[in-house]
């Protein structure tokens, strides 16, 4: 495929490079990355266009040029609801859970679960959870997709194309924290959206606008699809291909699991994972996260043009590959049987744009990939250090924190290129709907135990914690049979042996099921258990996010003296806000290196120049207006009601487009 690449390509990737190194090296500079408050919050100073752009680049990743493009080529339109329905949760983000995580002091998930139900055992299991998610989904699908990419693209060997990207992204994560993230994410953002726009509009154009696109589409099938009887009917277009809620039963996106069932998942993802979170938190104002959390639904509306469209034009204008049916013939075009609907987007790119063009697709592709994956290493990169490393090591220095940091970013890069020969054997035919039906056996547990945290005081530590416990249980399995009894491939006349449970019930209905079960477990054995003191439930509810009072330092009994200690952001539980000062802790000094060279290193790989180090968040005298400001809710009350109607006219514009399409 190399061959469709001309010097402008070459030329045009090159100084994308060029400019996102240059970018992340700026945004090092300028940022205060020499403190685990600096590098994994940055500081919490951000605009609100940056938090915006970066939730947008965080989750826009080559998944979604893969998966969409993909699927809307393989099935219609449905699958933009994925895209749509995180409006919503995005204004809940910003207006309903960000003001929950910023009152009491948290700054990673897993943080807010240990100030809310405090005791060790949700906090580390949340935290491995994350981990484990981040490796064996975040960052196995990131990878995957993007190495077929580059693949198609370059010709180049995928192992090698997965390796520099990861390469150049762990450099620039490592030395620059979550403001280098930040900033590089919203230069990519720009990229991805140039780039997606131009070929939407060309392949707009080509098929004669959304009338011809319904036409063209409706009768594009593979000649041996059409010649051959018995693939007849398989590699057809979809009869309800241009309606978005489809029916409950025979629809392949029911409009039952899209609207309940995605609703767990959508929770989780937008409002409650680290990844995302992370963002809003980093906000220096909470009128700053809700503008951020804002502009991100709004841009979770243009994936129907930048990916779909030109997804449903790709099966339009190369039927033979992209909508083939035979399992012969798709093993032969993409090494796949179950199908090649996830060529879509990069045939398009590789074949239809012209020279130049195609070099800016492939530089927003790579933008994509590099966006989600600097985003996935430094939120795994604060969860290991913040809630698993400090749970070990109470009165670990700044120095500690941040070489444990940066060594967790090596780590996971190293884990996911070991993860591609396993990755190439998984992939199925349709490669979103893979993703998608993982996290429904696994999320929808996670998704309840933060709305009840959130919403219902009396919940308990070990309601929620064997909650997840009993669904974990009931997800795997399910998954297991998933995995055990795959679908039949169209016109092999192979008998569909899988059992009810996975044959009719679609895994977005299995997500309501493990939610309601989830929801039984923990409301039956929280009330069977002793409710934690309304002392220690201060701002860690909606309804108590507004008192003037933080929860106790003896949140956790047994991690009384841990509390004390102070976390190094604040993510442990916090004194009263006028009494900080009186538990400064003195710990030994770190003195500078003696020469240059270390102290360059200590600079920009320890992230630390090697001075004074104090256990404390915040330096002497600075603590209590920091840890204020980090922790207000207060906004100005023009701008707040700007931001109101804005995410009200944001839902509604959202939810004319769903009933349209319908």
């Amino acid at each position: 495929m190399a061959e469709y690449l001309g010097w402008e390509d070459y030329l045009t990737i090159a100084i994308y490079f060029v400019l996102v190194i240059g970018v992340g090296i700026w945004s090092t500079c300028r940022s205060n990355k020499g403190s685990a408050h600096g590098y994994f919050l940055a500081g919490k100073n951000i605009h609100w266009i940056p938090v915006g752009a970066s939730i947008f680049a965080s989750n826009i990743g080559a998944p979604m040029f893969i998966g969409i493009a993909g699927s809307a080529a393989a099935s219609g339109i449905a699958v933009i609801i994925y895209e749509w329905i995180a409006v919503y949760f995005l204004v809940l983000l910003g207006w309903i859970f960000v003001p929950v995580y910023t009152s009491c002091g948290a700054f990673t998930t897993p943080g807010y679960l240990r100030k809310r139900y405090g005791g060790k055992r949700i906090r580390i299991y949340s935290s491995i959870f994350a981990l484990i998610g981040f490796v064996l989904f975040n960052i196995s699908i990131e990878i995957y997709s993007g190495g077929v990419f580059l693949k198609q693209l370059l010709g180049w060997n995928m192992y090698l194309c997965v390796v520099i990207i990861l390469l150049v992204t762990a450099v620039y994560t490592i030395i620059g924290g979550l403001t280098s993230v930040i900033y590089t994410d919203t230069l990519q953002t720009v990229v991805l959206i140039a780039g997606s726009v131009v070929l939407f509009v060309l392949s707009y154009m080509e098929v004669g606008g959304w009338g011809g696109l319904q036409d063209k589409y409706m009768s594009s099938a593979a000649n041996e699809t059409l010649l051959n009887t018995s693939y007849y009917g398989c590699g057809l277009p979809r009869e309800d291909a241009f309606t978005i809620l489809r029916h409950p039963v025979t629809g392949d996106i029911p409009w039952t699991g899209s609207i309940f069932g995605l609703s767990t998942l959508g929770l989780y993802v937008w409002c409650h994972d680290q990844l995302i979170v992370q963002r809003c938190l980093a906000a220096k104002s909470i009128s700053h996260a809700k503008a951020g959390s804002l502009l991100g639904a709004c841009l979770k509306i243009m994936p129907f043009f930048l990916y779909l469209i030109p997804g449903m034009v790709s099966r339009i204008l190369y039927p033979d590959e992209v909508a083939c049916a035979d399992p012969e013939t798709c093993s032969r075009v993409c090494d796949n049987p179950a199908g090649c609907s996830n060529m879509a987007y990069p045939l398009m790119v590789l074949r239809f744009l012209p020279s130049g063009l195609r070099g800016l697709m492939l530089a927003a592709l790579v933008a994509a990939l590099m966006s989600s994956m600097t985003s996935i290493l430094n939120s795994a990169s604060s969860i290991v250090t913040l809630d698993i490393w400090r749970v070990a090591r109470k009165r670990a220095s700044e120095l500690e924190l941040m070489i444990v940091g940066r060594v967790t970013v090596l780590v996971l890069v190293a884990t996911s290129i070991l993860w591609l020969p396993i990755l190439e054997k998984v992939q199925g035919g349709m490669f979103w709907f893979y993703m998608q039906s993982i996290r429904s056996y696994l999320i929808p547990p996670w998704c309840m135990l933060f709305m009840l945290g959130v919403f219902w005081k009396r919940t308990t530590e070990a309601g929620g914690f064997w909650g997840l416990i009993l669904s974990l249980v009931v997800g795997v399995v399910r998954m297991v049979l998933d995995f055990t009894y795959t679908t039949p491939l169209c016109g092999s006349g192979e008998t569909d042996e899988r059992p009810s449970i996975i044959a009719k019930v679609d895994f977005l209905h299995f997500a309501i099921i493990l939610a309601a079960f989830t929801t039984i477990c923990m409301v039956v054995i929280s009330l069977f258990t002793e409710q934690r003191p309304e002392r220690k439930l201060r701002r860690v509810t909606w309804w108590t996010r507004h008192d003037k009072h933080l929860p106790d330092p003896d949140t956790d009994d047994e991690e009384v003296e841990g509390d004390r200690n102070q976390d190094v952001i604040g993510t442990m539980i916090s004194p009263n806000l006028t009494d900080v000062n009186k538990f400064e802790i003195q710990l030994p000094e770190v003195k500078a290196p003696s020469n240059r060279f270390k102290t360059a290193c200590m600079t920009w790989v320890c992230g630390t120049t090697g001075d004074t180090v104090k256990q404390s968040a915040w330096e002497v005298g600075d603590d209590q207006r920091q840890r204020e400001r980090d922790q207000s809710l207060s906004e100005n009350p023009f701008w707040k009601r700007v931001l109101d109607i804005s995410a009200v006219i944001t839902i509604i514009i959202t939810t004319v487009l769903i009933g349209y399409f319908n």
